[in-house]
């Protein structure tokens, strides 16, 4: 009897044993290419790229570039017909049913609303429209229009229904505008795309919005991102970040602005008074595991200033941030010490 035991628990044993090598047989080995696959193309208001390193199927890319003009096509503000646009049409009147992906992107917009203490709010819209900064008709409104304006800007004014999927806007004219989150979620989305695809190694670059996949195959090292500087033209930068799996989003002066009467006016808007955040900063830098926080984040911490922006951070987890002053000055917080390097010698990381 104790001798079948031993026989039966042996037999266990050399059954586990030769299942696991089959499935790890089973397993397809990711091969990685001499030169990467990559694609460029005008989407979501800017130059998306996507470099992939791996072997992956033929239509890939043209699936991954077709899911971001699906996302353009829902979320936008800029043409009529998304999905956004009826939403902002029905404002105060009725709620709108919508596809899982918008309601989801305006629910996670909602709670960083909150997360910001209204710092980020996605119904900044009526005064998007006003100044137009990125546009042909950027101006600088009246302080009577902005005063107009204001009040219909409250992300708590957004009525979700998690069942039948609709969003209600409370009060007529009040207006989302997703452009601050929409390309951290399409990163997300291409990501989930190359992975479901058995990619492993891939840059995303969505106008600045960067995802690291993986690691770097060729020099068999973590990847090294550049942090943009705020100063300068995109490309430029003042130091570098050593990741592997990690989305990098960066936001700043540099981006969109006009110059009117000598004064430059950029597009990170205050909620509470209408005008571009004036504060010490020049740049804010993210790094994240989701590229949708990333986004959201990374205009929270600017309008929030060094302090209190530091403070929302260390209140999350996975998170990371880089602060850079007007006056070339280098905050970062105690994660990235030895995976961020200062490069130009312009700037100063601050202790």
């Amino acid at each position: 009897m104790i001798h079948n035991k031993k026989r039966l628990l042996i037999l266990c044993i050399i059954l586990v044993i030769s299942l696991s090598l089959f499935f790890s047989g089973c397993q397809k080995k990711v091969k990685v290419l001499n030169e990467p696959i990559e694609k460029t193309d005008f989407v979501l208001g800017t130059v998306c790229t996507v470099k992939i390193y791996d072997e992956a199927p033929s239509n890939l890319m043209d699936k991954i570039f077709d899911r971001l003009k699906e996302i353009e096509n829902r979320m936008t503000i800029n043409a009529e017909g998304s999905e956004v646009d009826e939403i902002n049409e029905k404002s105060g009147i009725e709620p709108v049913k919508v596809t899982d992906d918008v309601y989801y992107v305006i629910k996670t917009g909602k709670e960083f609303g909150k997360i910001s203490e209204g710092r980020f709010d996605i119904t900044i819209g009526p005064i998007v429209k006003l100044w137009n900064i990125g546009t042909d008709y950027a101006r600088v409104p009246s302080q009577n229009e902005i005063n107009e304006k204001l009040p219909l800007v409250n992300y708590e004014d957004i009525v979700l229904d998690d069942k039948n999927k609709t969003v209600f806007l409370k009060r007529k004219g009040m207006i989302i505008d997703l452009g601050g989150i929409a390309k951290g979620y399409a990163a997300d989305e291409v990501y989930r795309i190359l992975k479901e695809n058995n990619v492993e190694h891939a840059i995303i670059n969505l106008g600045g919005n960067v995802f690291a996949m993986g690691s770097n195959p060729k020099e068999n090292r973590n990847w090294n991102i550049g942090v943009q500087d705020p100063f300068s033209e995109r490309g430029d930068y003042i130091g570098i970040l050593s990741i592997s799996d990690k989305t990098v989003v960066s936001s700043g002066i540099y981006e969109r602005y006009f110059i009117q009467d000598g004064k430059r006016y950029h597009h990170i808007l205050d909620t509470k008074n209408g005008y571009p955040v004036d504060n010490n900063l020049a740049g804010t830098t993210i790094i994240a595991d989701k590229s949708i926080m990333g986004d959201a984040l990374s205009t929270t911490i600017f309008a929030a200033g060094v302090d209190r922006g530091l403070e929302i951070v260390k209140n999350l987890k996975e998170v990371e941030a880089i602060f850079i002053t007007k006056n070339r000055e280098v905050y970062i917080t105690p994660g990235l010490k030895s995976i961020f390097k200062i490069t130009n010698s312009n700037f100063k990381i601050m202790n």
